[in-house]
């Protein structure tokens, strides 16, 4: 999904950036809130950060430019929506680009668009929808799938509105076939994986995750 340093246009680099900058400062003043109304919150925030960072590390060869890989941000957004999720993928997407050479500086703000924005979204949503009416680890599954899923047709799109050869269905379709060959999978085995983290910290942190009101079907009110 990452896409590589200097492939995109500058104007697309420029533009992803843009769109990017008002969720990623909603983002942090969110973070600020959580942390300040409940410390116990910072462990969990360190650990959905992390479960990202080594899950989107874990890449395939793939699309010309890009690649395959989990995306990790299925458990930030049920735990803390996708504005909070949205700064992890900042986070990140910059260690990555600098020490593993995974993505770039200059397609950054693309990359947080389909990572850290419309993945979280979308795995937000489908909790929020899901936990309404069934348990609570097929809603978390629901929410990592869709969000893995979203983020590689974001991904396809931004790539296809860049390189729109011969148009932009026909390069919007070779994209998101390509790229379903291995992230169907991929999305499947995220979503346990991501059920099975979940489990384990509601087994062991019950009391912070019920503080928090984590746990169990999301409230009408609970913010992005």
């Amino acid at each position: 999904m990452h896409i590589m340093e200097g492939f995109l246009p500058w104007q697309w680099c420029l533009f992803w950036y843009l769109i990017s900058a008002p969720v990623i400062i909603y983002g942090i003043m969110r973070i600020i809130r959580i942390s300040d109304e409940n410390p116990e919150a910072k462990p969990l925030l360190a650990v959905s950060g992390a479960f990202m960072f080594v899950l989107s590390s874990l890449k395939l060869p793939s699309v010309t430019g890009s690649c395959s890989h989990p995306t990790g941000n299925g458990l930030g957004a049920v735990l803390f929506g996708p504005a909070v999720t949205s700064v992890m993928a900042l986070i990140v997407l910059i260690f990555q680009a600098v020490l593993l050479a995974h993505g770039g500086l200059t397609t950054l703000g693309a990359n947080v668009f389909s990572m850290g924005i419309v993945g979280p979204v979308f795995a937000w949503g489908i909790y929020r929808l899901a936990g309404k009416g069934l348990s609570s680890s097929v809603a978390v599954f629901l929410a990592a799938f869709l969000g893995d899923i979203m983020t590689y047709v974001t991904t396809s799109v931004q790539l296809a509105m860049a390189f729109p050869i011969p148009g932009f269905s026909e390069a919007l379709m070779k994209f998101m076939v390509i790229f379903a060959y291995t992230q169907l999978p991929l999305a499947v085995a995220e979503g346990l994986l991501t059920v099975v983290i979940f489990e384990n910290i509601l087994k062991l942190k019950p009391d912070i995750m019920e503080k928090l009101q984590l746990i169990g079907k999301p409230s009408p009110g609970q913010e992005a």
